[in-house]
């Protein structure tokens, strides 16, 4: 069922050993600890040093900068195991890749990339990314978070919140508006006088992920901390997409992982003296979830191939991440249903991922916004 549509021998054999390599450390690291680590709302940083050897942290960059110079592709596999494993785990992948070091390659200055870069790819040094603010969710250009000259530096207020990795963070790459009001990113390193982290404890998804508020009170930075190449919200936006490529492969995962898990229990679940698997409800219900997979599966290629070639485009990024996220919760709801009682105990995988791609499903994005996306730019009017 993991390649219904003999996709695999499109896949040059380096993008299979990536993906193989990380599923077999999924498979013996993550998941028979992941329902104890969700349930008691543990990140496990014990696997960051081994994430880092297995290269899933900027495995695109180029290796001057620690990265393998990998292709868009086997970064996007690379993530839909992590996902198999726990969305949590992914996330943590894709906000250190896609978002933080990512920023820093694409607007930092040299003696950036080479003093951060690095150090991040081997998992030593972990970042975040400050954007969403507790007013300025979907609507980031109506952010608050501010910066004011002083002297040959900076001065940053303000606060984000729902920010992985915070908590966790020694940087965090925080966009402010300048006094022109114009959105710029900096470097803030975590133990700055002025800069603090609060972890959110209240989750009922994304368990295994930490999740925070930063807040910044008269942060004074060097001028060293701004990324120069950094200015107006396409910055930070061109940060996104790079995320979201990774959730639309990540997705996959956490679909996979219910509908294996379905279709082994439907085949020993007796009842009524047979496996449901041999009732005609079970077989459509699992045909379904099937069906809404292999869809996934041919977006997130696709979107490798385009980025592959250099033809991505952000509205194409949105479409997948889109559908595939809610593609996913809707696997993860009917392996729910599939599984009765046992569905809701985090002894088996659904209840888990249904919860986690509800976040899945809201953050970088929600549905109606990339609907929104997609709309302006296939027919021209801005809906917003």
């Amino acid at each position: 069922m993991n390649d219904f549509y003999g996709l695999d021998r499109d896949l040059a054999p380096e993008e299979l050993q990536a993906r193989e390599t990380v599923r077999r450390f999924v498979d013996q690291e993550v998941r028979p600890h992941a329902g104890k680590w969700w349930q008691e709302g543990v990140f496990p940083t014990h696997l960051i040093p081994k994430l880092g050897a297995l290269g899933v942290f900027g495995p695109t960059l180029p290796e001057e900068y620690g990265g393998a110079g990998a292709s868009g592709m086997a970064y996007g596999l690379m993530m839909q195991e992590l996902e198999r494993g726990d969305s949590g785990l992914r996330s943590f992948a894709s906000v250190q890749s896609g978002l933080a070091m990512y920023a820093i390659y694409r607007y930092g200055s040299e003696e950036q990339k080479r003093q951060y870069l690095p150090q991040m790819a081997r998992g030593e040094i972990i970042g975040c990314f400050g954007l969403t603010e507790p007013d300025a969710g979907s609507d980031p250009g109506a952010m608050r978070t501010h910066v004011e000259r002083r002297g040959s530096g900076w001065v940053l207020n303000g606060a984000k919140r729902w920010i992985t990795n915070g908590n966790l963070a020694h940087i965090a790459v925080v966009w402010a508006k300048d006094p022109e009001g114009i959105i710029r990113g900096f470097i803030v390193p975590t133990d700055t006088p002025g800069f603090s982290a609060r972890e959110i404890h209240t989750k009922a998804s994304m368990r295994m992920s930490v999740t925070s508020e930063l807040y910044f009170d008269q942060v004074e930075l060097a001028d060293e901390a701004l990324l120069p190449a950094s200015k107006g919200l396409g910055s930070p936006l061109s940060c996104l997409t790079q995320a979201r490529f990774g959730i639309a492969f990540g997705a996959v995962g956490a679909a996979l992982d219910c509908l294996q898990e379905a279709a082994e229990y439907t085949k020993t679940r007796i009842a009524f003296g047979r496996p449901i698997a041999a009732t005609q409800m079970v077989q459509e219900r699992i045909v379904d979830m099937l069906s809404r997979v292999v869809n996934m599966q041919l977006k997130a290629l696709q979107l490798g191939r385009l980025y592959q070639a250099g033809m991505m485009r952000y509205p194409q990024v949105s479409l997948a991440k889109r559908d595939n996220a809610r593609g996913a919760l809707e696997v993860a709801r009917m392996a729910r249903e599939l599984l009765g009682g046992n569905g809701i105990s985090v002894d088996y995988v659904p209840m888990r991922h249904a919860a986690n791609l509800e976040t899945v499903d809201t953050y970088e994005g929600t549905y109606e916004v990339h609907t929104l996306i997609i709309g302006r730019d296939i027919l021209g009017e801005n809906a917003f």
